[in-house]
């Protein structure tokens, strides 16, 4: 998988993974994968909560001493980012790059302690081979990688990533979002993976849900096995 830095998820927390996913109570009963993981606290948070969920990441792979603070550095670098480029986003989940730079932090610090606590939780791992068995989790939730990197993945390595998240998955799949990171577009070769994938038997749905940050960035991908 091409290299697009050190982490692929920047540090989201778990109640911004519910609305970005629009997650019930009832769709985290089961075993839940977060891939990428990335620096984000949705491992964390669900295990605060007593839920059996996972984190999968090629990062986890190497020396994972100096993860935490990388995790904190690059939500300070994210903000940056944001500020100069502020009229991109919408400031209603977050009040203002102010807030968005101390929510991202305190992410990343959760990601870190509880990376150093529960190590197992945390795979070492890259799409489009998972070092999990056929259906291994309930719900499979991948966030800010495909799509978000589409100048970066040719469509190619988009269906196969996306059918092995579907392997992987005992009931759906959900993406966030659906626009580039680059320009802020649709991915221009959706239609035409999903067609790909219904060739497969794989069913497809673009639900919109109750958050956008990224400017018009407020639809998921839902995927179901055939």
């Amino acid at each position: 998988m091409p290299d697009i830095g050190p982490f692929l998820v920047s540090a989201r927390s778990f109640d911004e993974y519910r609305a970005m996913f629009a997650l019930t109570d009832a769709d985290l009963t089961g075993r839940v994968l977060d891939c990428p993981g990335g620096a984000a606290a949705f491992v964390a948070g669900a295990g605060e909560r007593g839920i059996d969920a996972v984190a999968v990441d090629p990062v986890y792979a190497g020396d994972r001493s100096g993860l935490g603070e990388q995790a904190v550095a690059d939500a300070g670098r994210g903000n940056r980012f944001m500020l100069d480029h502020a009229h991109r986003f919408v400031w209603t989940w977050f009040r203002d790059p102010d807030d968005h730079r101390r929510r991202r932090e305190e992410a990343a610090t959760a990601f870190a302690a509880d990376l150093r606590a529960r190590p197992e939780r945390y795979v070492a791992g890259a799409l489009p081979a998972l070092p999990f068995p056929d259906r291994a989790f309930d719900l499979v939730l991948s966030s800010h990688l495909l799509f978000t990197y589409g100048e970066r993945f040719d469509d190619e390595f988009h269906l196969a990533a996306l059918c092995e998240l579907v392997r992987v998955s005992r009931v759906e799949v959900r993406l966030f979002p659906l626009l580039g990171h680059v320009d802020g577009e649709p991915h221009p070769g959706l239609d035409a993976l999903l067609g790909r994938l219904a060739e497969r038997g794989i069913r497809s749905d673009v639900r919109r849900v109750e958050y956008e940050f990224q400017r018009g960035g407020d639809e998921m991908l839902v995927l179901t096995r055939p």
